[in-house]
């Protein structure tokens, strides 16, 4: 990696990664001679970079770390892929090709669920890269532009049992997602041994040094909001006619996000802006027009400054919107009337309008995995052998078993049962908690998520019994860092890394996803965690309204100022 001081000398205006793009020849680097490197497990210089536009990132075992530097060894690499799916839609064939490859070839045999909708492989060695490409490749998926400087995948509301406008918006989530891919052919020369057109790479969207920072899309239909808008650059929200069996167009919201650096003021998280309503025919030249101004107006110097939300808030949303409307000559229509009600998936069997069934299942954080006594992963593996229809993996890191027919559903059923994947003693607290990957693969990890979630789950189970309030629940959630990757500043309950085994504590977003929460508590251990727990919860369940809600509830009770605007009071 080229030394700061250096580059300051080369070109004093960019930052590192504008330096490693700039230089790149579209995404390409030196990729293809790193993975003929059989001296080290990972990708050296700037490839290291360069391989999160192509959806994979470098990490190696922590929790072994330490001791192979002991040993003189260097760290162990391996690599994680994250698939494009917009909206989280999948066939049982290609599930089936993706889980053999995760069994053989993978160090951790997993696949893992994410709340972006889609899947991660964890511990994938350099020598495989390009089988499991040209694996994606063949039963036509990619991972391109699923990391780094690019528009992300697209979520989009995955319950389809509720709206005749689901397939619909679905197909607008692909769309987007196709439209705003890189045009480089790097991705298909290095991973898929295509030659290399005479054509010179141009990026008529992306431009050449692709975008600031990293920029997520996604699409719901009311009063579902399981994408968490807030947390996402640009969200179409869907507005159907009178009957609701037509999607007539989309509200626009831009801005939102929520990572931080802690202690950093400059850093906030952000809600979404309405910018107002426009018809169908529209949507592909406003997106064009949002993301090429983000492109040219973004924060090129400061990278912890370079997302959307922080491009509004230093120009000024108004003269954002006027550009976004001459760029795409269009003027917004107002806002039109929508509610947000629901984050959660609804586990279990339901029937869709269309009578087809749908079987969601629970995957504790996401990790399709066989465990003692739940065989989830060869479970899920038997089902897909049998079921015509698709998987949809939700915003909630779960897995719904969709269209099933009449006739299929009682094997299915059955499968489910046998494998543990349908379990009545799941608590509704446990549904509707997550935490991101962390330790051991992450390398931005400051504490643990993923395992612990299980074990915090449990301990607030015991008090939400000892309340008598065991029906209810709080939307919880842990991140290991604070770069948002489990959304914890959305949650009711939220937990993010502060160090090895310390947390800060953030108390009062809402159910319904439309509330930033505060920090409460700096820098704590878990004793001190379930302490403040059990006196909050306890003071809950003693003085709520009815349904009232626990983030609700810490609002009224003024234990903590509820985050009107984040930008000015988040820190305060």
């Amino acid at each position: 990696m080229i030394d700061k001081k250096i580059l300051n000398k080369i070109d004093n205006h960019l930052n590192v990664a504008e330096y490693i793009k700039k230089n790149s020849n579209f995404l390409r680097g030196t990729i293809s001679e790193d993975l003929n490197n059989s001296l080290t497990g990972g990708f050296i210089g700037d490839n290291y970079s360069l391989i999160r536009f192509h959806g994979m990132y470098q990490q190696d075992d922590r929790d072994i770390r330490k001791e192979r530097l002991k040993q003189k060894l260097e760290p162990r690499y391996s690599i994680m892929l994250r698939c494009r799916l917009p909206g989280g839609i999948i066939t049982t064939k290609q599930w089936l090709n993706i889980e053999k490859f995760a069994g053989k070839h993978t160090i951790y045999g997993s696949i893992r669920l994410t709340n972006r909708q889609t899947f991660q492989l964890h511990g994938i060695l350099k020598k495989k890269l390009k089988s499991i490409h040209q694996l994606l490749n063949k039963i036509k998926l990619d991972s391109l532009a699923t990391a780094n400087d690019v528009n992300r995948n697209v979520l989009c509301t995955s319950n389809p049992m509720k709206s005749t406008i689901h397939l619909e918006a679905y197909k607008w989530a692909k769309k987007i997602s196709e439209y705003l891919l890189p045009k480089t052919n790097a991705y298909s020369e290095i991973w898929l041994n295509k030659k290399k057109l005479l054509t010179t790479d141009i990026e008529p969207i992306l431009g050449s040094t692709y975008l600031p920072r990293k920029f997520k899309t996604s699409i719901l239909i009311p009063p579902e909001n399981d994408v968490d808008l807030h947390a996402n650059d640009l969200n179409f929200i869907a507005i159907s006619d009178n009957e609701n069996k037509k999607l007539i167009g989309f509200n626009i919201l831009i801005g939102g996000g929520l990572s931080i650096e802690h202690g950093n003021k400059k850093t906030y998280p952000r809600l979404s802006t309405e910018l107002g309503y426009i018809p169908l025919y529209k949507i592909i030249s406003i997106t064009k027009a949002i993301i090429t101004t983000q492109r040219d107006w973004g924060n090129r110097i400061d990278r912890k400054n370079a997302k959307t939300r922080y491009t509004i808030e230093r120009v000024g949303i108004n003269k954002f919107k006027k550009e976004i409307e001459k760029r795409a000559k269009i003027k917004f229509e107002k806002i039109k009337p929508y509610i947000l009600k629901y984050r959660g998936d609804y586990i279990g069997w339901t029937k869709g309008i269309n009578g087809l069934w749908n079987l969601t299942i629970f995957i504790e954080n996401g990790r399709i995995l066989n465990y003692s006594k739940f065989l989830i992963k060869n479970g899920i593996k038997e089902i897909a052998k049998i079921h015509k229809g698709n998987f949809r993996i939700t915003a909630n890191q779960n897995l719904i078993i969709s269209d099933v027919l009449e006739k299929e559903k009682k094997n299915i059923n059955n499968l489910a049962i046998f494998y543990g994947l349908i379990n009545n003693n799941i608590s509704k607290q446990r549904q509707n908690s997550m935490a991101c990957v962390s330790f051991p693969t992450c390398p931005l990890a400051m504490a643990e998520a993923e395992r612990i979630l299980p074990e915090f789950i449990t301990k607030i189970e015991i008090i939400m019994n000892k309340n008598n309030i065991n029906n209810n629940y709080i939307i919880f959630r842990i991140s290991g860092c604070p770069n948002g990757c489990a959304r914890a500043l959305l949650a009711e309950i939220g937990l993010i890394g502060k160090s090895l085994n310390k947390y800060n504590l953030y108390l009062g977003g809402n159910r319904e996803g439309t509330r930033i929460a505060r920090i409460y508590k700096e820098n704590i251990k878990e004793k001190e965690i379930f302490k403040e727990l059990n006196n909050l919860i306890k003071l809950w369940a003693k003085n709520k309204k009815k349904e009232e809600n626990f983030g609700d509830f810490v609002i009224r009770a003024k234990i903590v100022k509820p985050v009107i605007n984040s930008v000015k009071d988040f820190w305060l």
